[in-house]
Order: C-alpha cells, then sequence, then structure tokens
C-alpha cells in the first residue's frame, strides 16, 4: 500500500476519534431535564417564606415571599404529573406516645415512594376517597416508616400523611407515621438510596438534598415531631425492632422518642459527637435498625423466645409490630407476640399476596388488593 494511503487511513481514523470524543462531550454537558416535584416550602432567617417546585413541564419554580402568605395552599402532583390533592399548612406538634385502639386499625409500613401503590391500598380499604380525603372516620391508620428513598413520589406521599394527619383529628381519628431508618439516613445526609431525580434538582438549587428537609422546612418540622415508638392499646409498634442491648438503656417510651428527634438531622459524625444516646439509638442495636426480632441467624443478635416478655413487660404491651425487613407476605413470629409487616408492596400487589395488616374487633388479619381480607389465626 503507498504512503499516501496509509496518511489518509491515518487521517479518517483521527477524524472518527475526534467526532466520537465531541459526541461525548455533548452529552456530559447536555443539560437534563427536570422532574415534577415539590412543592418544598423553606423558611428563611428573615422569617420569610420559599416555595421550589417542579411543574409537570420540568420548570422550576422558585418564589420567595416575605412571610406565609394568608390563607397558603398548593396542589401536590405526582412524579407522572397527574393532579392529585390540595394541601394547606396546619400547626406542627408532636403527637401523643399513647392513645387507645379504635374499632379499626390498618397498619403499613415501608411505601418507599411508590404512590401506585400506597394510595390505591388506602383507597381500597376506605382510608381515603378518590379525592384522598380522610374517610376512615374514627378509625387509625398506622405507617411504620420509610417513605424516603427508592421510589419516585416521596413528595406525594409526605404531604398525603401530613394533610391526613389534621384530616383523621378532625374526624375523631388517628393517623400516625413512625420514623424508619431510612428518615434517618436521608436527613443525615446518607443519598446511597435516592432517586436521580432528587439529587438533580438539589444539583440545580445549588444545595444538599437534605437541605430541602432541614429543621427549617415545613416538612422537616413535620418529621422532627414524630415519634419512633407508639403505643396504641397494648399494640406497640416501631420501625424494626428492640434488642436487649436497648432494654438495657432502660427508656421510657417518651425519652426514646426525643432522643431520636435530636437525632434525626444529625451526620454520623455529629450523633457520635453528641452523645452516646443518641448514636446507640441509630446504630444497629437501636429502634429503626436492630433486626434481630424476625431474624434468627447470629449476625443479625437475635433476640431469645424467653427473653421477648422482658420488651413486651417494659412497655407494657402484648404484641408488637415492626416493618424494615421484608417478607414474603406479612409473617409472625414468638407465636405471633411479633408481626412483620414489611414485604415487597409492588411485587405483592402484583402476586395478590399481602400487603398490610388489619386489626378489628380483637382479631388480626392479612389485607390485600383485592379489598379481601384473612384472618391470622393464633395458637
Amino acid at each position: 500500500m503507498k504512503s499516501y494511503q496509509y496518511r489518509f487511513i491515518w487521517l479518517f481514523v483521527l477524524l472518527i476519534s475526534c467526532l466520537v470524543q465531541l459526541s461525548g462531550a455533548d452529552k456530559k454537558h447536555e443539560k437534563r431535564a427536570l422532574s415534577t416535584d415539590g412543592p418544598y416550602l423553606l423558611y428563611t432567617a428573615e422569617h420569610g417564606f420559599r416555595s421550589v417546585s417542579v411543574d409537570t413541564a420540568g420548570f422550576l419554580n422558585d418564589q420567595t415571599y416575605g412571610a406565609v402568605p394568608k390563607n397558603f395552599s398548593f396542589d401536590v402532583y405526582s412524579d407522572k404529573g397527574e393532579k392529585l390533592f390540595p394541601v394547606s399548612l396546619h400547626k406542627i406538634k408532636r403527637p401523643e406516645w399513647k392513645s387507645k385502639q379504635a374499632g379499626k386499625m390498618l397498619i403499613l409500613s415501608d411505601p418507599h415512594g411508590n404512590w401506585e401503590c400506597f394510595s390505591s391500598i388506602l383507597k381500597k380499604w376506605n382510608v381515603v376517597d378518590q379525592e384522598y380525603r380522610w374517610t376512615f372516620g374514627k378509625n387509625q391508620l398506622v405507617v411504620i416508616g420509610d417513605v424516603f428513598d427508592r421510589g419516585k413520589d416521596v413528595l406525594p406521599i409526605y404531604w398525603l400523611l401530613y394533610k391526613l394527619e389534621k384530616e383523621a383529628v378532625d374526624a375523631g381519628g388517628q393517623l400516625v407515621f413512625l420514623l424508619g431508618n431510612h428518615e434517618g439516613m436521608v436527613l443525615a445526609g446518607d443519598l446511597r438510596y435516592v432517586k436521580s431525580k432528587y439529587l438533580h434538582l438539589a444539583d440545580t438549587l445549588h444545595i444538599p438534598y437534605q437541605e430541602l428537609w432541614n429543621k427549617q422546612t415545613e416538612l422537616g418540622r413535620w418529621l422532627g415531631t414524630r415519634n419512633t415508638m407508639q403505643l396504641i392499646g397494648d399494640n406497640l409498634f416501631v420501625h424494626a425492632g428492640l434488642s436487649l442491648n436497648f432494654l438495657d438503656k432502660n427508656k421510657s417510651i417518651p425519652e426514646v422518642n426525643k432522643i431520636m428527634s435530636e437525632g434525626l438531622f444529625l451526620n454520623k459524625q455529629e450523633r457520635k459527637a453528641a452523645s452516646d444516646e443518641i448514636a446507640f439509638m441509630y446504630a444497629t442495636y437501636g429502634p429503626v435498625w436492630y433486626r434481630g426480632m424476625v431474624h434468627s441467624a447470629d449476625r443479625y443478635h437475635p433476640l431469645y423466645p424467653e427473653d421477648l416478655p422482658k420488651v413486651l413487660d417494659k412497655y407494657k404491651a402484648k404484641r408488637l409490630f415492626v416493618g424494615h425487613t421484608i417478607f414474603d407476605d406479612i409473617t409472625t413470629f414468638y407465636k405471633y407476640k411479633v408481626v412483620a409487616v414489611n414485604v415487597d408492596n409492588k411485587e405483592n400487589m402484583e402476586k395478590k399476596r399481602g400487603r398490610g395488616v388489619l386489626v378489628e374487633d380483637g382479631q388480626m388479619y392479612v389485607i390485600f388488593d383485592s379489598g379481601k381480607k384473612e384472618l391470622i389465626r393464633e395458637e
């Protein structure tokens, strides 16, 4: 082959290489569209008020007010752009740590940003109507933590819970949302499971994602007053489980709730520096991480059957409900004394398996998306 042919081939290869690099650079700097999201409501140091949202066309709306507008309300949209429900702000306070059991108590866990799965089960069991208004009367809904992460509709679920809490109280009922480990993770800046749509919005705003949820935001204030442990009748609720190490701390339920709130917005290093109690509560043996009530392998440091009465007696409970650990279906342990409610909601919805628990007239039932309920027959 002649030398000019070699030169031609070399120049052709060089040209193709340059075009590929330019194409890659274009993709790298290509502006990504924002996804429907928000609103995030942030309070400024000057007593002002900032509302950040992304509309259904992907446009960022970032408005600041001198104060919260009178009768301020807003509409919430799903990630798919569906208009869901309006929200008005209400006074935030910590719920009482114990209450009487209502005639019906519906128990769900770990929604993880999946709007379709969460909203559909609420509709089917008449907790809400088609406009997502509370229709459960004087009954109770308990959600055992973990709305953050994995799904694309974190905001709609939190705003729905926020809204329904007030509507339930007005109707004489009760909505309980407990803190899970993913609330503690995200608010501490552990974003490993956060969907990219949320991180992209935070990058666009030039702030860390967790700052959209800090103590000076409406939902941050709300989460900061959620309990970690709750006693309803003789039913005790906690996200993951209670260990003997936890029991050795000899803390009352109000004390545990207070410690968890004090550490909620601190990162891992700050929790360790703040106090040994805070560091413990957010670690392996703490109430939002401990799996030893539902796993028997040594690595989970299981709670032995003879030790369970110590936990239940301490908190004057006959039964304990947990989420956190995923099972194929609603599962019971310790002769029905511990009930694991967390399932893969999407998979169970598709495969027509259990999705939650209904406590009614002294009986426990597994509930299904079809509206069917199946009695949990205790020994």
